[in-house]
């Protein structure tokens, strides 16, 4: 896949961040099928960074690879922000990395409520003995790729902030 420059400059920066820093990253991502840990893998010697990346679509196996409790699913649903939370605490536990940054969200075209519109999507950044970050966000059904992109770049956005580095 091609990544718009202004993608590949992000996620050099992002990488060049934890590197400095020694820092281990991992990404749980559900809407985004991956595209996370593909734009920063799209960078020669993200190896020194990118621990692993979790792709965990279904509600099944955000509870069996990251332990996100099924009962927070029944209750909040997969599109939330205790969930977001939830995978991003999963794959600092289930990894070797120091920080890791979730993503959960409705892509479409369908599948949206009134009260989860298409569009809609939590970020989620845990970092060692820090506080976790949220962020929700409301992208608009403005098409499926474009949800997926737009999560991208506001889940290395928050991995920026959350280092104190935006």
């Amino acid at each position: 896949m091609s990544f718009p420059p202004k993608f590949i400059h992000l996620a050099e920066l992002v990488l060049a961040e934890c590197s400095e820093r020694k820092l281990k990253l991992a990404t749980a991502e559900s809407c985004t099928g991956g595209l996370i840990a593909g734009l920063l893998t799209e960078i020669a010697g993200s190896s020194s960074v990118v621990e692993r990346g979790f792709v965990t679509y279904s509600n099944d196996a955000k509870r069996d690879l990251l332990g996100v409790p099924g009962d927070m699913i029944a209750d909040f649903g997969a599109v939330s922000e205790p969930v977001a939370r939830s995978m991003a605490e999963g794959a600092l536990n289930h990894s070797k990395a120091d920080i890791a940054v979730s993503v959960t969200g409705i892509a479409g075209p369908g599948g949206g409520t009134p009260m989860k519109p298409v569009g809609l999507v939590h970020v989620a950044c845990a970092y060692r003995n820090h506080n976790m970050m949220h962020e929700r966000c409301l992208f608009g059904d403005v098409g499926r790729a474009e949800v997926r992109m737009e999560t991208v770049e506001a889940a290395l956005n928050l991995v920026r902030r959350q280092l104190g580095t935006s």
